[in-house]
């Protein structure tokens, strides 16, 4: 999966939701988002099939006006391609929906590419997601609302002995790279370290995490930890289980920790979903 693309994505929408999080009460409100799905440019041609009985992985990509998924559930297409938030802020989709995994294609007209092309880099990411989310819109018939709900989760905090952070020698990076088991960043936020934790699949934490380090600035870090489901990172091909868990790595690596609570988080409900119309 297009795991770096991705996450900038995600950690841009988790902050606007971060940000309308102050604005909120806890009910529900009146959201735009099928408006605008509706709204965005269509794709030209779709294809969506079942994927492969036994099929392993999973890929995602959006580039030169082409969508391709493979062995994909509509959950993480919500979670990566249409509106880059965490999965533990997605709440509502159908249990046995989101079971199912889908092989998707999908063109967006070559004019209308064009145009696309002709935006900014953060306009061009921008319409990308709206275009996966008439996609979803017109052919899964999702219809999502947003809102803020009381849920537990991690706070990410500074320990006893003080944070082992050191200051960016590169603060206009601003770069992140994962794979399993590990995570390098440049140039990062607090803010973006938590959003980061709550995104990364291997971490496992299932919760949203929020920064409450209080610590201010950017910095470089390497976090390396091993997960407790599915398989460990390899070293030469072999698992390499000698990193501790994504607690105990915090702690010793960061001198940071996760201290479970309940906060008023954005989350994104999905209110309807079918199985979508095939080709």
């Amino acid at each position: 999966m297009a795991i770096r693309r991705n996450l900038i994505l995600f950690i841009a929408t988790s902050l606007a939701f971060a940000a309308l999080a102050h604005a909120q009460k806890t009910e529900a409100h009146t959201d735009s988002t099928t408006a605008i799905a509706q709204a965005a440019p269509a794709f030209d041609v779709i294809s969506i099939k079942p994927a492969k009985a036994g099929a392993i992985g999973t890929d995602t990509d959006f580039s030169n006006g082409t969508f391709t998924a493979r062995n994909v559930t509509l959950g993480k297409i919500i979670q990566y391609e249409a509106y880059g938030i965490p999965a533990p802020r997605i709440l509502g989709i159908p249990p046995a929906l989101d079971k199912v995994a889908f092989d998707i294609q999908a063109k967006v007209d070559p004019a209308e590419f064009e145009r696309e092309e002709a935006l900014p880099h953060d306009q061009q990411a921008e319409l990308a997601q709206q275009i996966v989310r008439r996609l979803l819109a017109d052919r899964f018939k999702l219809v999502v609302h947003t809102e803020t709900r009381e849920l537990p989760v991690y706070a990410l905090v500074v320990t006893k002995s003080g944070s082992k952070l050191q200051p960016s020698q590169k603060p206009d990076s601003d770069s992140t790279r994962s794979r399993t088991g590990y995570l390098k960043a440049e140039g990062i936020t607090m803010d973006r370290l938590a959003n980061s934790l709550t995104g990364i699949p291997s971490a496992g934490l299932g919760r949203a995490v929020i920064d409450k380090t209080g610590l201010t600035g950017k910095f470089d870090l390497t976090l390396k930890w091993t997960p407790d489901t599915g398989s460990p990172p390899l070293i030469n091909g072999m698992p390499d289980t000698s990193a501790p868990s994504i607690f105990t790595a915090i702690q010793e690596q960061l001198g940071l920790k996760l201290e479970s609570t309940r906060a008023a988080v954005p989350v994104l409900v999905v209110d309807h979903a079918e199985l979508p119309t095939q080709d």
